[in-house]
Order: structure tokens, then sequence, then C-alpha cells
């Protein structure tokens, strides 16, 4: 078995070693004695934040917090839905050009990865002002750098962490005795079951990141994908990739001509009987939907033995948004034990938190109790192995070559 890049080691050598170009100047935000300043500021604004709305389990979380942030500081908070965040970046950059600088359209974005680093080197990002929130220090970010970098690139206070994610697989264990343990397992799978799995079309992310955690299995050159990609032989090191994709496509669900638009359409797949493996980038996701009966009682989800892609997702802040102080609030909010409850809830949508949970006082504790184990959920210790997310630029590479390989124009 190769070693491979865990989370916790990438971030170290990214926090020590990284630095981003054309980085905007430190903006002046309320130090935590003037917060009650930003919360009158806040009253009566609203917030338009722009978030991924594919979902209806995360859709039914935004909505609970947007009448929270209603009744508790007098915000409104609208759920612009997003197929795509490349839109809003796309939008601000727009506006930027513009010269629009103070009237921006979007005040609050949820973001990671390759649109976080195209915000910052477009400078188009209001902070420093993750590390202002009374709320953060709940993330323990001194002992827990993962809140702090987003796919090897230090934060430095421009985003804020507001959940967890990890590739997780699940089955139908009334059909399926022995899921495959890893990519190349996963090969012979479906040869042996043909039609029974797919993954997303993309550019859509959960399928992106399956080309991700494909490629990390399948390359020997694991360091280089924590580099900026053009430092590196592209073909060369994603050959084994389309080597391992052109063999798997004709084992796929309709013979891979066409894929599934999203996870959640993935699930919905399972639902019909259609597959009989699929994953998801939340692992809490099969056990919600056996819970609210959209997969049978009979799913179980696991990880790959040599551990799954995982990384945090954040918000962040559009420098010309004209309601920072109702986005700060926001941000704030998502960070309190009680929203980071209630969205980590099986009940609710079964995002994992980002909170230091067990430097929590008591009280605050118990609101993440959630009893006995669903027979659906993953083991409590299932997710220990995180593999670290490459260099953002890999994912506009994969994509645009992925596009290019297998889509007819």
């Amino acid at each position: 078995m190769k070693s491979r890049p865990l989370l916790s080691a990438v971030i170290a050598t990214a926090m020590l070693a990284l630095s981003l170009p054309g980085a905007l100047p430190a903006v002046a935000a309320p130090a935590p004695d003037n917060w009650q300043k930003v919360l009158e500021e806040a009253n009566g604004q609203t917030v338009y934040w722009n978030a991924w709305g594919g979902d209806a389990r995360t859709n039914r979380y935004i909505a609970w917090v947007a009448e929270q942030m209603q009744a508790d500081f007098g915000v409104e908070v609208e759920h612009v839905k997003l197929d795509d965040t490349s839109s809003a970046v796309a939008r601000v950059l727009g506006e930027k050009q513009a010269g629009n600088d103070d009237e921006g359209s979007i005040d609050l974005i949820w973001i990671n990865g390759e649109n976080f680093a195209a915000m910052r080197e477009q400078d188009l990002l209001f902070g420093p002002f993750a590390d202002t929130l009374p709320h953060f220090a709940l993330t323990d970010p001194d002992n827990n750098p993962e809140v702090v970098t987003d796919f090897t690139l230090p934060t430095d206070g421009y985003e804020s962490p507001w959940g967890k994610a990890q590739i997780t697989f699940y089955y139908d264990s009334a059909q399926v005795d022995a899921p495959p343990q890893s990519i190349d397992a996963l090969l012979e799978w479906a040869k042996q079951n043909p039609g029974q799995f797919s993954y997303p079309r993309i550019p859509d992310f959960t399928g992106s990141t399956f080309l991700k955690q494909a490629l990390i299995e399948l390359s020997d050159q694991d360091d280089a994908l924590y580099q900026p990609v053009e430092d590196s032989d592209f073909a060369e090191i994603t050959a084994p990739l389309w080597a391992y994709l052109d063999e798997l496509h004709p084992h796929l669900w309709r013979s891979g001509r066409s894929f599934p638009d999203s996870g959640p359409n993935l699930r919905t797949l399972m639902s019909d009987g259609e597959l009989s493996l699929a994953f998801s980038f939340y692992p809490t996701d099969a056990a919600v939907a056996v819970m609210e009966y959209e997969l049978p009682e009979s799913v179980r989800s696991y990880v790959l033995e040599d551990g799954t892609l995982g990384n945090v997702h954040f918000v962040a802040i559009p420098y010309n948004s004209p309601h920072k102080a109702g986005a700060m609030a926001l941000a704030n909010f998502l960070l309190s034990p009680e929203a980071q409850a209630r969205k980590q809830s099986l009940d609710m949508w079964g995002d994992r938190s980002v909170l230091a949970i067990s430097q929590l006082d008591d009280s605050d504790q118990a609101l993440f109790e959630q009893g006995e184990q669903h027979p659906s959920a993953l083991p409590v210790d299932a997710l220990s192995n995180t593999l670290a997310e490459p260099h953002p630029s890999w994912m506009t590479a994969l994509q645009d070559a992925w596009l290019e390989r297998y889509v007819v124009n």
C-alpha cells in the first residue's frame, strides 16, 4: 500500500510555505469588543447568500438559518440558489470590471477550492474578517489547521468555515455482499455488475471530486498534485486516470454514454433501483435518505480502505458587498453551537460540524448528542483517514480535460 498525503500533513506544509499573489491589503474589521456595533449595523439589512441549491436538505437548513437570523438579529437572508459557484465568482468579477465597488449584488458566497483561489487572485474578497467572529474561536484554529486552509491555500481570514465533507460510498446490502474497497477494486466490481455504478457528469463538484480521488489512488506522483498544475507534466501524471476511465465507462450506468447530473441524482438512481452502489460528498447522506424513506433500509455506508478525499467548506464576503455587517453576523451564526448542531442533525441535513466539540462546555456538547447510531450511517471513527485536496488548479485542469475527452461537441 503506497503512502498518500493526509489532510493534516498537506495543510502543515502549506501553512509554512505558501503565499498568494495579488492579495488585498488587510481590511479593518471590527475587533471582538466591537461586535455589538456590527450587530447594530446588521439589524435591518438583507443578506443575499449565494449558495448551491441543488439539494433539498441543504436548502431546508438554509431556510432554517434564515428564520433564526430574522428572529434573533433582524437580518433577512435571501438564499440565491446556484447550480455552479463559478457563476457567482463571474458576477463579482464583472461588477469589479464595471467599476461597481460598493453596491455588489452578492453579500455572502458558499465557497471553497478553485473558486476561492480565483477570487483571491482577482482581489474580489473582503477581509480578513474570520478571526474577528466571536464563534470562530470555537473551531480551535491553532490545533485544527483544516479550518484555515482551503485546497492547500491558507485562507488568511478571507473565508469562514461552516461544514466538513468527505467522499463516502454507500450500497444496497440486499444486492451487494462485498462492496469494492479501492478504486482498482471498483473497476473490477463494475465489470462484474454492469450498469450498477456511475458518477456525476463533469463539471459537477461531486463528479470532479471522484476524478481527484481516482487520480490520487492511481498516480505515483502524489507530491505534484499539491503544487500548481502548471508546474507538472499534466499529461504524464493523468495518463493512468484516463486509461482507468476509458476501461470503466463501458460498465457504468447507461454504458457511460450519459451521466447523472449531480450527487442527489445518484441518490435518486439508487432509490429507483437503477444503481446498487453510489457515493456522496456528505458522509451522512445515505443515512438521512433512509430515514426519509428515499432509500431502502438495507443501504449501508463505508469509506475506501486507504481513505477518501475530504475538505472543509467556507463562506466568504465579496469585496463590494453593501451588507458586510449582515454577512459577518450570518457567518458568525453559522459557527454557533446551535447552528452547527442543527446542521449536523440527521433530522435536518447531516453536514459535519467544524467546531472542536470536545472543547465546548457541557451544555453545548449536549446539543450534538444524537442517540443510537443509525444502521445506515458510518461508524464514528470511519472518517479518521482523510485524504487532502490537491491544489485547486488541478480541479479546473481535470474538468477541462474530461470534457475534451468525453463530451462530443
